[in-house]
């Protein structure tokens, strides 16, 4: 007999919280599937803190689930809807400067491959499919560096789950932080996040300098560039200034945002960067109720966009709840187990195989 949506909630209803409520009650329950005697879900608490006091409601509701008739296996996700604590305070060391005078591209020392992840178009996951990319590639194996060069809106902190102020001992030098096997970087590490980044063009590129020459990335297989959208001052300072491996470019199949795609293509064209491949994001919807498959943002256009180019179509992501959840929680989906774990994977032997990464 199959298992059934309401079974699963009536076995969590028995789990008494704190105060006489319940799991149910509470409207705490997010994104549960069921698929082949896998049930999957996310205990969505109000707040960072009151997560943090939960994992023994986490372990007794994973406990719960896995006693139901047919039940083979149980994955269960801690997340808070509010916002991660605040930082502590930041250290002394000063970012944000105009840049230094250099001759040429210059390569990072210990760094093999520099890889760019770029978008013509904000909102299209570029920095989910960076983190999660990253992460991947850590899991097969790979040394690995992140570096979130999206000054004004830096989102990497939270996808990757930390929150500590990058340690700099002499005042020079930053170290960076460590997070599921990534060495990561971000100017959101930096500066206080509840404040605007209000820079003009030469402090954005000083601040790149600093992030690629003072961090001590240490010896990496490869490091990808979380770049912010558009092709503006970072993008052309990272061109310019550094020895890249090549560039890859994230869309969703939609009209409008392929217009901006475009133009990224033909920045890096123009900077006389290799166009490595196209990333199809939000690429099919697949409804974890009925297994409807919808095309919200269209079909097939960044793979046409590829074969126009002569490019590899590196990958096509679906749209998935459960991957927002895992960015929103600091715990990337390519960290554990499941179907979209395993299409980061699939993404990440892409880019080994083809010597990228």
């Amino acid at each position: 007999m199959a298992i059934t949506r309401d079974e699963i909630l009536s076995e969590l209803a028995r789990l008494t919280l704190p105060g006489g409520e319940n799991l149910v009650s509470r409207d705490m329950i997010r994104a549960l599937t069921i698929e082949s005697g896998v049930v999957r879900f996310v205990i969505e608490a109000a707040d960072p803190a009151e997560a943090a006091k939960m994992d023994a409601i986490r372990v007794a509701a994973e406990e719960l689930v896995k006693g139901i008739d047919g039940v083979d296996s149980v994955s269960v996700v801690l997340t808070a809807h509010g916002p991660a604590p605040k930082a502590p305070e930041a250290p002394s060391l000063k970012v944000g400067r105009h840049p230094t005078p250099q001759a040429g591209p210059a390569s990072v020392p210990g760094i093999d491959r520099i890889l760019a992840v770029g978008s013509g178009k904000g909102g299209v996951g570029k920095s989910t499919v960076s983190s999660n990319l990253a992460v991947a590639l850590a899991r097969e194996g790979r040394r690995v560096g992140l570096l979130d060069a999206d000054i004004y809106g830096p989102s990497q902190p939270r996808m990757m789950g930390v929150n500590k102020r990058p340690a700099s001992p002499d005042g020079k030098t930053i170290i960076p932080l460590q997070a599921h096997g990534v060495t990561m970087m971000s100017i959101g590490l930096m500066v206080d996040p509840d404040k605007a980044v209000v820079w003009r063009g030469p402090m954005l590129m000083g601040a790149l300098q600093q992030m690629l020459g003072q961090v001590e990335w240490g010896a990496l297989d490869v490091l990808i560039v979380d770049l912010p959208p558009g092709t503006g001052d970072v993008q052309l300072t990272l061109c310019q200034k550094t020895n890249l491996t090549g560039a890859v470019v994230v869309s969703t199949p939609q009209d409008v945002a392929l217009i901006d795609a475009r133009k990224a293509i033909d920045m890096f064209n123009t900077l006389k960067t290799p166009v490595l491949g196209l990333i199809e994001n939000m690429s099919t919807f697949h409804c974890p109720n009925c297994g409807h498959e919808s095309h919200i943002f269209g079909h097939g256009g960044v793979a046409a966009e590829a074969d126009k180019m002569g490019v590899p179509l590196l990958g096509a992501l679906p749209i998935d709840l459960d991957t927002r959840l895992a960015g929103d929680a600091g715990a990337p989906i390519a960290a554990g187990d499941g179907p979209m774990a395993d299409a980061y994977r699939l993404l990440a032997r892409r880019f080994i195989d083809g010597g990228m990464a």
